[in-house]
């Protein structure tokens, strides 16, 4: 698993990231995530699912993502 960090400033501790894979070199088993959220950044993880299989990524991949913003009532 490789995580790294997004800075977004739009993006506040109580938001919600959700995270997908768009594109890659071999989408076999390619698992993304996001790992943390903070107030003005969130991580983002990716993991190969399947290595025994040989279908780990081998190239770039493209990453979307979306910030819900969280309400306070």
């Amino acid at each position: 698993t490789a995580k790294f960090t997004v800075t977004n400033s739009a993006v506040a501790i109580g938001d919600v990231v959700v995270v997908s894979e768009r594109s890659g070199s071999n989408g076999g088993g390619t698992i993304v995530f996001c790992s943390a959220v903070a107030a003005g950044s969130f991580g983002i993880g990716v993991h190969n699912g399947n290595p025994a299989a040989g279908t780990a990524e081998t190239g770039a991949i493209v990453i979307n993502f979306v910030v819900i913003k969280a309400v306070s009532a």
